[in-house]
């Protein structure tokens, strides 16, 4: 009997209590954490945190026309963050991306006026060798299970050369040809490098594409099956093989996606400038990786998303014509740029381990 009397309280007392100790105070801090689990949160606070101190300390950077100007810069840098955010979601990176671009550019450019072509041809036959670019880079890292850190670096270095080295051989020179008075190019300017007014401001047609991509991007990852499946080759892709994903189709077309974005990219430029220099693009393909990390996604795979690379290119943008607005030497801007790498690399290890432990 005195068993039954003690084990009453031990069944009745946890029910009684239970539903009631959770206060308004947990439930906000679990919401606080569900919010900066999210990738993007971080980067676009500070984005805010950027754009009210250069607004403060630079009146130019207050302007319409300065503000069109921030926008074009980032949309050139978001364009291919996009896919490189991506692809480091599913677990990889691309070193080639920077001088992918000019490859694309100097593709479309020579292909048009070497032949004497409309330079529409130019532009596809650009495209097919942008995305066969990223087919071999996929294609290699899955058939050999090299890092793409190590397929990426090769493909660079050999794009690099190419670039350089075929550009003198057809030209004679290491800039190609002016093709504004070609066939088609009207129409292609239309296309990748026109402008609209908005307000009496001329904002660039990139910064609408740009938009859209991302929007694009998102979807993909949230409302697709691709999407799951570039989570799942970038968290565990031996768990994603075992569960039926196509790990290898994935690899392999989300290189091709970076190579379609440094087509897109190039081609923006060859049709801005009418010319292309061979040896540019160096170093691009680290501000692309740094966008997207700053955005929120890990080195690791796995975790990120598109829109945090949007911001993380707009912080780009501010960050460099807000030196220049404000006055400041312009070579500060690469110390800015390993500032906010190495805080936002933090802030998302920080998050993450907060997160799991939640």
């Amino acid at each position: 009997m005195t068993m039954t009397q003690q084990a009453v309280p031990a069944v009745t007392s946890p029910p009684a209590s239970g539903p009631k100790g959770r206060d308004g105070r947990t439930l906000q801090r679990s919401l606080v954490f569900r919010l900066l689990a999210r990738p993007e949160v971080g980067v676009f606070l500070g984005a805010v945190a950027v754009f009210v101190f250069f607004f403060a300390m630079a009146p130019t950077f207050r302007q319409g026309s300065s503000m069109a100007t921030i926008l074009y810069q980032s949309s050139t840098i978001g364009i291919m963050a996009l896919p490189v955010a991506l692809l480091m979601i599913g677990g990889e990176f691309d070193l080639s991306a920077g001088v992918a671009v000019i490859t694309s550019a100097l593709t479309a450019s020579m292909v048009s006026f070497q032949l004497t072509m409309n330079v529409w041809v130019g532009v596809i036959v650009a495209l097919v060798v942008s995305l066969a670019i990223g087919a071999f880079n996929g294609w290699m890292m899955v058939r050999t299970g090299l890092p793409s850190f190590l397929v990426t670096l090769g493909t660079f270095l050999g794009l690099q050369g190419i670039n350089l080295a075929v550009t003198k051989l057809i030209t004679g020179n290491v800039a190609t040809d002016d093709i504004s008075d070609m066939d088609g190019f009207g129409q292609a300017r239309a296309l990748f490098s026109s402008s609209f007014t908005v307000g009496g401001v001329q904002v660039k047609i990139t910064v609408l594409w740009w938009l859209l991509f991302a929007a694009l991007a998102t979807w993909v990852l949230l409302r697709t099956k691709y999407g799951n499946w570039i989570f799942a080759v970038g968290g565990d892709k031996d768990s994603a093989r075992a569960v039926g994903v196509p790990v290898k189709f994935t690899k392999i077309s989300l290189f091709m996606l970076v190579g379609f974005g440094a087509w897109f990219v190039g081609m923006h430029q060859l049709f801005s400038f009418n010319t292309v220099q061979s040896g540019e693009g160096v170093g691009q393909e680290l501000i692309y990786i740094a966008a997207a990390v700053i955005g929120g996604c890990l080195l690791t795979g796995g975790y990120g998303s598109a829109i945090g690379p949007v911001f993380g290119a707009f912080m780009f943008g501010m960050v460099s014509q807000g030196i220049v607005y404000a006055g400041w030497n312009p070579d500060w801007f690469k110390a800015f740029l390993g500032v906010m790498l190495l805080g936002a690399t933090l802030i998302n290890l920080w998050v993450q381990k907060s997160a799991t432990r939640r």
